[in-house]
């Protein structure tokens, strides 16, 4: 894509998370790795009044060429395309939001992951989602943190596309904005099933059976 077309891009997906509730307000931010930088959502900027020649445009070293002033995440979005094209190279767009129902399920601080496999376009396109501990907005240790769970979970052979910091809401990230969007999307509402499920009689439903997800896997390259 060329530079106008990638601004309009980031453009049409903020203001598509917003119209649906998926960010409020000047919360969440999306980046793209360029061949020679990033652009990135302004700090403080509303996604779903997003104008095109406002984005920031910071070189390959994050210093800002022009644009409004940068959103601070640009390092933690930074460390995770580094880890992540470890293991998936055509890693191109990181978007944060602080999604309700994912916000809400880290709340119980005492899960590592923030979901089971409960449904299969949960577990072929999202897969699994770490918990990271709460550090304040833009805390490197946070940043780092993620790089490690990154490399861990590529080394394992379940390579992740999603994370999600407890308190603040989930990264994702994939080739293109729209795809990215789509991860962000499944996330959500599988966090939102999850929540709602809580309150039925049975309770938490099961996740996937292992003959399920092998299933899946076989068919589908499922990423769990």
């Amino acid at each position: 894509m060329s530079d106008a077309h990638l601004r309009e891009e980031i453009c049409r997906i903020g203001r598509s998370l917003f119209e649906r509730g998926y960010v409020h307000a000047t919360a969440g931010n999306i980046s793209v790795r360029l061949d020679d930088g990033f652009l990135i959502t302004p700090t403080d900027a509303c996604l779903g009044h997003l104008d095109p020649g406002r984005l920031a445009r910071l070189d390959a070293n994050l210093r800002q060429l022009h644009g409004d002033l940068a959103s601070k995440t640009i390092a933690l979005h930074a460390r995770i395309y580094g880890a992540a094209r470890n293991f998936d190279a055509g890693t191109r767009c990181v978007i944060h939001t602080h999604s309700t129902h994912c916000v809400a399920l880290t709340l119980d601080a005492s899960e590592k992951e923030l979901l089971p496999a409960l449904t299969p376009y949960f577990v072929m396109k999202v897969g699994h989602v770490p918990v990271v501990p709460y550090h304040r907005p833009g805390a490197p240790e946070a940043a780092a943190l993620v790089a490690q769970i990154i490399e861990r979970y590529g080394t394992q052979g379940t390579p992740i596309r999603a994370v999600v910091l407890e308190r603040l809401g989930p990264n994702v990230w994939h080739d293109t904005p729209a795809a990215a969007m789509a991860v962000l999307e499944e996330l959500e509402e599988t966090a939102k099933l999850r929540f709602m499920s809580r309150f039925l009689p049975q309770g938490t439903p099961a996740a996937l059976s292992d003959a399920q997800i092998n299933d899946l896997r076989r068919n589908f390259g499922a990423r769990w």
